[in-house]
């Protein structure tokens, strides 16, 4: 049956939620959604496509109507469903409070579990080897991009470009090849405890992630100082581990809950006597950031679902964890014109996105100018460049026209995902723009410390 949308309701019948044949989806869930369609207009799949079954209102009648039994779930369902990027913009825009989340999550999973291994069907066993088995390793990530950095180093990578070499290469590898930004020197390993500046005004923990820590290194660096530089100790646990993202996000429940059982553990959430003395646990990547607050509802079924749910508790992005303790004023101007670009995962999952540009607007020198369409994904979403290029394509050129439109010379966003998307876009339209996570920004601020980006326009 083709999968076309019902112009009726859908019988309400409940499913059978023992039946293995079925999702394990809370119907009243389903039920929520009123079909009023303000979620069209923020859904960036509907936006490039103008097709209904690729709007969140259109995936949940599509859903429904396979749940219920009225539509067969056959490769045109399963299109527009992998179609979706999982951005949560839909949530943030609907008046009823659907959690669409909790509907499309679920629905995945049960996908996977009838034919495994689909989510990631698209991928070669080369990319399929580096997203399980590399990138959520800080050390296997800094060995594995070692190559890399000193072909930038050395102009290698320019002349493998401009000789034609690259084109010898798989498009699958010469794609995740144009992702990397330019790779700066890796801070190496920072101690175990930071003592903060001036009088202590709260002890947190540092999440590093593992992507992120090898791409952007001086993010992290930039992390540490600034919360050192608020008057926090900083401790950064030596056993903390991937969040778990990557393989929740693929269907791979177990190892996403190894990693999750793993960093309750490291950041002494299994013992709630000791854990007190952590005010928060700091990211500053969103993706990780969601999946951190996201711990209590992976692990409700397991042993480890107390110390999950003390963990959840405690999770602060960075910009929202300052805005809370109350910056200290940076001081070194920074002339620039900047734009900030909402992480959907921040956003829309968090609902953090005031308190990143009330630290930005903080900047003595900095002009902020707003975004076009800042809420709609860049195209990014963890896996979905890879698994999904084309659309992730239009996003992510749709996403630095409109930078480009705004005239800044400084893109700022909270997540490491979107900082690969939008930079490796952005070299078609002027490759001069410094893209960085605020954060980077408010270090350059507090210290001096220039980055090469902006050494010049400040001098």
């Amino acid at each position: 049956m083709a999968a076309t949308l019902p112009k009726t309701a859908l019988p309400v019948v409940a499913p059978d939620a023992a039946c293995p044949s079925k999702p394990h989806v809370d119907y009243e869930l389903v039920l929520d959604c009123v079909h009023c369609g303000l979620c069209t207009a923020s859904c960036p799949t509907y936006v490039e496509t103008s097709n209904e079954a690729d709007s969140p209102r259109g995936r949940i009648y599509l859903m429904r109507g396979v749940i219920d039994g009225a539509l067969e779930l056959d490769s045109v369902v399963k299109q527009h469903l992998d179609l979706c990027l999982n951005c949560r913009a839909c949530e943030t825009a609907c008046p009823s409070g659907v959690q669409y989340g909790r509907l499309i999550e679920p629905f995945r999973e049960w996908m996977a579990a009838l034919e495994p291994g689909r989510q990631t069907q698209t991928l070669n066993a080369v990319q399929k080897f580096l997203l399980f088995h590399v990138f959520p390793y800080r050390t296997r990530n800094r060995l594995a991009l070692a190559p890399a950095r000193f072909a930038q180093w050395t102009g290698l990578d320019w002349l493998a470009e401009k000789s034609g070499v690259m084109n010898l290469m798989p498009q699958s590898l010469r794609a995740m090849k144009q992702m990397l930004p330019k790779l700066k020197p890796h801070y190496g390993h920072l101690p175990e405890v930071l003592e903060p500046v001036g009088p202590r005004r709260a002890r947190v923990a540092l999440f590093l992630g593992c992507v992120a820590d090898s791409l952007y290194p001086e993010t992290n660096y930039a992390t540490a100082k600034v919360l050192q530089a608020n008057g926090c100790e900083v401790w950064i646990p030596r056993a903390q581990q991937c969040c778990g993202a990557l393989h929740y996000h693929a269907a791979q429940e177990e190892p996403a809950r190894a990693f999750a059982s793993a960093n309750c553990d490291a950041f002494g959430a299994t013992d709630a006597s000791k854990f007190k003395d952590v005010d928060a646990i700091i990211t500053n990547a969103a993706g990780c950031g969601y999946q951190l607050k996201d711990y209590a509802h992976m692990m409700h079924a397991t042993p480890d679902a107390e110390a999950a749910a003390r963990f959840q508790s405690k999770v602060r992005d960075i910009s929202e964890f300052l805005m809370e303790l109350g910056p200290v004023k940076p001081t070194y101007p920074l002339h620039i014109r900047a734009t900030y670009h909402d992480a959907c995962h921040l956003r829309h999952a968090q609902q953090v996105f005031k308190q990143p540009r009330a630290l930005l607007e903080m900047i003595p020198g900095l002009e902020l100018v707003p975004l076009p369409e800042s809420e709609l994904c860049c195209g990014a979403a963890g896996s979905y460049n890879l698994t999904q290029p084309e659309m992730a394509d239009q996003l992510g050129k749709r996403k630095t026209a409109n930078i480009g439109s705004t005239g800044a010379k400084a893109l700022f966003t909270g997540n490491v995902g979107c900082l690969m998307q939008i930079t490796r876009h952005l070299k078609a339209i002027d490759p001069t723009v410094w893209c960085a996570h605020p954060v980077d920004a408010l270090w350059a601020s507090y210290s001096g410390e220039l980055p090469p980006e902006l050494a010049n326009s400040n001098s």
